[in-house]
C-alpha cells in the first residue's frame, strides 16, 4: 500500500464556548433572527460561539495525521458523504487546488488537513505549498461585538496595550457609533485604528452617511460591508464621499462567489478586501485584488486554532495581505484546541515555521469540548 494513501478519517464534533463578556455588552440584545439565520449563528448572532464545529483527523498509511476544522453548523450527514469521497485516495495524486469536496463550509477543513499531510510528507510548511511566504508575521486586529461606549473604549484600550494597531467592532444601525468613537478617542487617543463592520446591516448609503456624520476619520481604519453587497453604486459613492476607506468582504464559506469581486473591480468601488475561504482560492482572490492595486486581509468566523493557523499560512502566501487580519479567536473562546497556541508579538501573529500546519491538535482539549458526536470513515 502507498504510504501516502488515506486509510482513516475521523471527525469529532465540538462546542467551545466564548469567554465571559467577550462578545457583546450584557445589556445589548440581538433580536434579528433573520440576520442570525443568514450567518448560521443560532437564534441570535451573539450565539455563534455556541454552534458546533467538526475537527477532522485524516490518517495516512504511514501513520501521519493531518488536521482540519469545519466552519460552524456543518451537517453530519453531508460531512460523512464528503469524507467518503476522500477515503482511499492518495494525497500525492490529488489536485490540491480542486479537491473532490463540494460543500464550501466543509471544503477548507479537508483542504487544511490534506495540505497539513502533504507538508508533513514533503517536509515543508503549508504556506510553501500555496506558493511561498511573503512575510513571517501577520498583523491582527483586536475584536469584539456590540458594546456600550465605555466598554468599547475599554476593549480598544486593552488591545492597544497588547500592541494591536487596529480594533474591529460589529455594529448595527441602532448602535451609538459616535459615542463609541468619542469614548475611544478619550481613552486611546490616536493609538489604535477602528474598523466598523455592520455586516450590511446599515443597508444603504443614507443610513451610513447619517451614522458616520461627525466621526473623527483620523481614528478610523474604515468600514467593512456597511451596505448591501449588491449596491455597487452605493459602495462607490461611499468610497468617494465618506472620507475614509470602505472594504468589501468576500466570504466563500457563506456561499459567496469568487466572481463577486469582478463588479467591484470594474467600478473601482472598494478600497480593499477581506477574504476568507479555502487557501488556493483566497490566494487567487488576493492576486486579483493586487492587480487592481488593492490590499486585503484574512477573514474568519472567529474560529478555533486549526482554522486560524491555516489563515496565517494563507495570509503569509498572499502578496497583498498587509491589512490587519481577523485572527483573534483566542480573545473570544475558552480554548483553541491546539497545543501551545498561536504566538502573538505586539499584536502580530507569528507564522508557524514547522512542517505542515506547524501545530498539534490538543487531544485533551478535544475530549473536553467534544459533543460526544463522532464519525469515522475507514
Amino acid at each position: 500500500m502507498s504510504k501516502s494513501k488515506i486509510t482513516r478519517i475521523k471527525a469529532t464534533q465540538v462546542i467551545v464556548p466564548p469567554r465571559p463578556g467577550s462578545i457583546n455588552s450584557v445589556d445589548i440584545l440581538e433580536e434579528d433572527r433573520t440576520f442570525a439565520k443568514k450567518f448560521l449563528t443560532g437564534d441570535a448572532w451573539s450565539d455563534f460561539a455556541l454552534q458546533p464545529k467538526w475537527i477532522l483527523e485524516i490518517e495516512l498509511a504511514n501513520g501521519l495525521v493531518g488536521i482540519g476544522e469545519t466552519y460552524r453548523n456543518a451537517p453530519r450527514e453531508l460531512l460523512f458523504k464528503e469524507m467518503e469521497l476522500l477515503k482511499g485516495k492518495d494525497i500525492l495524486n490529488l489536485n490540491w487546488r480542486r479537491l473532490p469536496i463540494r460543500n464550501q463550509r466543509m471544503y477548507e477543513a479537508f483542504e487544511t488537513a490534506i495540505l497539513d499531510l502533504v507538508g508533513q510528507f514533503l517536509g515543508v510548511p503549508v504556506h510553501q505549498l500555496l506558493g511561498g511566504a511573503y512575510r513571517n508575521e501577520i498583523e491582527c486586529m483586536g475584536w469584539t461585538g456590540r458594546r456600550t461606549s465605555e466598554e468599547a473604549a475599554d476593549k480598544a484600550f486593552e488591545a492597544m496595550q497588547k500592541g494591536h494597531k487596529a480594533f474591529k467592532f460589529k455594529c448595527a444601525d441602532d448602535d451609538q457609533i459616535s459615542l463609541w468613537i468619542d469614548a475611544i478617542k478619550r481613552k486611546c487617543g490616536y493609538g489604535i485604528k477602528i474598523l466598523l463592520d455592520p455586516n450590511q446591516r446599515w443597508t444603504d448609503v443614507d443610513t451610513t452617511m447619517k451614522l458616520m456624520k461627525g466621526i473623527d476619520t483620523k481614528l478610523m481604519l474604515g468600514l467593512e460591508d456597511p451596505i448591501l453587497h449588491a449596491d455597487i453604486d452605493g459602495f462607490l459613492f461611499l468610497k468617494r464621499h465618506l472620507g475614509l476607506p470602505v472594504y468589501r468582504h468576500i466570504s466563500l464559506p457563506y456561499h459567496q462567489d469568487m466572481r463577486d469581486i469582478i463588479p467591484m473591480i470594474k467600478a473601482d468601488a472598494a478600497d480593499g478586501y477581506n477574504f476568507n475561504g479555502s487557501g488556493f482560492n483566497s490566494v487567487l482572490l488576493a492576486e486579483i485584488a493586487n492587480l487592481e492595486g488593492k490590499s486585503c486581509w484574512r477573514g474568519s468566523e472567529v474560529d478555533l486554532g486549526i482554522s486560524e493557523t491555516m489563515g496565517l499560512h494563507i495570509a503569509a502566501a498572499s502578496i497583498n495581505c498587509i491589512l490587519p487580519s481577523d485572527i483573534f479567536g483566542e480573545l473570544v473562546r475558552e480554548d483553541d484546541l491546539i497545543e501551545d497556541g498561536i504566538v502573538f508579538v505586539k499584536g502580530a501573529a507569528q507564522v508557524p515555521k514547522g512542517i505542515g500546519l506547524g501545530v498539534t491538535l490538543d487531544q485533551m482539549a478535544l475530549r473536553k469540548y467534544s459533543c460526544a458526536e463522532m464519525i469515522t470513515s475507514k
